[in-house]
């Protein structure tokens, strides 16, 4: 491969993207190509879904399913590939390197680039299985046909208890921790390294600049970029269209509306209203703002489970489930079972999550690389992984951690395992809160500002994604045209109410994750561009040879 692939910085390789990108009329900005193909390719999506959501249903299942049977293993050996590159890139001589010109420093203070990475990242996510999911491993019931959670059985902690509950959060700090965060920051290193410091578009095709060139701009880069939209647009919708249910629920709590289809339609318009304007006003203005606007709350909310709560329990488990976290880290992360209860749960737990982080990373991976110009690579990789994923697991440990506490309290009987037994994870969240507030009026305070806060997230989540949406579709521009945010937003919420009128946004999802095992080729590719554009980058070479002189020049002595 010539240097001029590997380098394009150093030789200043013509860029034929901003010849492909419309100047005037309707598309002006965008790439007219792409554009269209990923519209047309989004409505017969939502086409064939909304007209027979059954047959939609089987047809993606049937695919999750055999995605899931038959990589398991390479979803598996992927994850542990990807956390091991970050660990190694952290800790090499690259960490020196900038994300930008070696002049260059970060556009946004670090409290405000931590807050719109967490809230593009994860927020709604934590907020909305915090307490429902670490239920669902601590039940001993096994109510869906399979062990709830084989670790805790296979260490013996087969009896509701402390053991249990202290798996039952380890578990959760494994899907929601150090792993899927390697996904994100490796999506993000790469994308950020050959836009910034290689001036490449800020798009995923760059990524692939090592082994292609310049045929980054032609159909395979197209095929690259478009399916990242795909898994943004419908990422995003099905979660605005499966979020806004814990937002009715909270409502009716609040004010008795009823949480019915016209309640969800109502919020899904209001929060893509808001989430344009967001959107539209930039990534300094409304997105910056927003974000440390959930922060500020989480604290609030966060606070308050911390502290009514059962405050010294849940610091002894913070300290024993974070142990046990660590201490089965890398057990948990090759297991490979063999029997087929176990293996059933890895593969509708494990391996779905590990499809989603794939499926979520170039959308989160492309807003991170957005807003972290100018960052070192090590304080780039150690703040985005290490970062979140402590806050996340002193999040789940609070939240989850309550929950377990008034289970365990009431010997199994608190009627929170019951929610989640019958799926209504909405409810589990304001159950905890009414079994934790000391007065009806306080428990009403607090189920405010958790639907508040919901409402918040999915903003966040939504003008993040058109962000990101229009970025790709204009090859890199970080600033996008405004009508293209206006109407990308526009086209997020209405997949996502069609969708929850036709019943097919849980089939939906499914062909997300299903989209995931294209993706982890593409990343896996980014990931080898972006280390082998490292070590051949002049710097690092003059580096090595020095140090190859001086150690021959030691033998010599």
């Amino acid at each position: 491969m010539s240097d001029h692939h590997d380098d394009p910085s150093q030789t200043g390789p013509l860029n034929p993207a901003a010849l492909q990108i419309q100047q005037r009329g309707l598309l002006k900005g965008a790439h007219r190509g792409m554009t269209l193909t990923a519209a047309a390719i989004i409505l017969a999506f939502v086409l064939f879904t909304a007209f027979d959501t059954s047959l939609a249903g089987t047809v993606f299942g049937s695919a999750r399913a055999w995605i899931e049977s038959t990589f398991s293993a390479y979803y598996i050996i992927t994850l542990v590939f990807l956390i091991a590159v970050c660990f190694g890139l952290m800790l090499s001589p690259f960490g020196k390197v900038r994300l930008g010109d070696d002049d260059s420093r970060p556009e946004f203070s670090t409290f405000a680039w931590i807050a719109m990475l967490f809230s593009a990242g994860i927020g709604i996510g934590i907020l909305f299985f915090g307490v429902a999911e670490p239920l669902f491993y601590l039940d001993t019931s096994a109510a869906f046909g399979y062990p709830n959670n084989p670790y805790a059985d296979m260490a013996g902690a087969t009896a509701l208890g402390h053991e249990r509950a202290v798996s039952a959060l380890a578990v959760t700090y494994f899907h929601w921790g150090l792993h899927g965060w390697a996904v994100y920051v490796l999506v993000g290193l790469s994308l950020a390294y050959f836009a910034y410091r290689k001036k490449l578009p800020l798009a995923l095709r760059s990524a692939l600049y090592p082994f292609i060139g310049e045929r980054i701009y032609g159909p395979i880069g197209h095929l690259v970029d478009i399916l990242a939209v795909f898994g943004a647009v419908f990422g995003v919708a099905t979660s605005l269209g499966l979020g806004v249910s814990q937002i009715a629920t909270g409502l009716e709590r609040l004010f008795g509306i009823d949480p019915g289809n016209p309640t969800q339609l109502a919020l899904i318009a209001i929060i893509s209203a808001l989430s344009i304007l967001s959107a539209v006003s930039g990534v300094g203005r409304g997105i910056k703002l927003l974000s440390q606007w959930n922060i500020i709350l989480s604290v609030l909310l966060l606070g308050f489970f911390l502290f009514a709560g059962p405050t010294g329990w849940l610091l002894g488990m913070f300290g024993d489930s974070l142990g046990h976290y660590l201490g089965n880290f890398v057990q948990m992360g090759l297991w490979f079972p063999e029997e087929p209860g176990p293996s059933q749960w890895q593969g509708d737990w494990t391996i779905f999550y590990w499809g989603w982080w794939l499926a979520w990373a170039p959308f989160v991976g492309l807003f991170i690389a957005r807003i972290s110009k100018g960052r070192t690579l090590r304080e780039y990789m150690a703040c985005v992984m290490i970062i979140p994923t402590a806050i996340i697991i002193g999040w789940l440990c609070v939240f989850g951690g309550v929950a377990l506490h008034q289970e365990l309290a009431a010997g199994g009987e608190a009627g929170l395992i019951t929610l989640v037994q019958n799926w209504n994870l909405p409810a589990a969240l304001y159950g905890t809160i009414d079994g934790l507030a000391a007065t009806p009026w306080l428990a009403w305070a607090v189920s405010a500002l958790a639907t508040l806060l919901l409402a918040s997230w999915f903003i966040t989540s939504s003008d993040s994604g058109t962000l990101v949406i229009t970025t790709i579709l204009s090859l890199g521009n970080d600033e996008p045209s405004r009508p293209m945010r206006i109407f990308w937003g526009a086209v997020i919420g209405a997949v996502a109410a069609v969708l929850l009128l036709a019943g097919g946004l849980g089939a939906l999802q499914t062909a997300s994750i299903a989209a995931a095992l294209p993706l982890s080729v593409v990343i896996i590719l980014m990931t080898l561009g972006v280390i082998k554009s490292l070590i051949q980058n002049p710097a690092a070479v003059r580096r090595r040879r020095r140090a190859a002189r001086a150690a021959a020049a030691t033998g010599r002595d």
